[in-house]
């Protein structure tokens, strides 16, 4: 259950990210690219970057560790938007899903996704009964 949710988080911070035209991020809808074909999209590439945000991802900031540190976890901004490009990458070989034009602003929009998810991490997380 926990995964369909970060999905649905993930597919909203990915559309947010895609309204800002100045990002050059961009969600390429199945055919024939109507509401219902751009919805499926970015559950699917949602999907894709939490697969690979929890597969490639983890393996990556624990080799990354030591350059954690020496960076202050500035690192990670960098780390987040190569997940973003893997994530275009992996979904540009068929004619729909994520395009990312340039990497950094790649790393703007990867800073807004996580921010988003923060935010909603934050409201959704469940509540201690004291």
């Amino acid at each position: 259950m926990g995964f369909l949710i970060r999905v649905v988080i993930n597919a909203f911070a990915i559309w947010v990210v895609t309204l800002i035209p100045a990002l050059q991020v961009f969600v390429i809808p199945f055919a024939p690219g109507e509401t219902l074909q751009l919805v499926l999209t970015l559950l699917l590439v949602a999907a894709i970057f939490a697969l690979v945000n929890t597969v490639i991802g983890t393996v990556i900031k624990v080799l990354a560790f030591p350059l954690y540190i020496l960076t202050l976890g500035l690192i990670g901004l960098i780390i987040n938007a190569f997940l973003l490009w893997l994530t275009a990458w992996i979904t540009g070989f068929w004619n729909w899903g994520l395009r990312v034009e340039d990497f950094w602003w790649g790393v703007v929009a990867a800073i807004i996704i996580s921010l988003i998810n923060w935010v909603f991490g934050i409201i959704l997380r469940p509540r201690s009964k004291s």
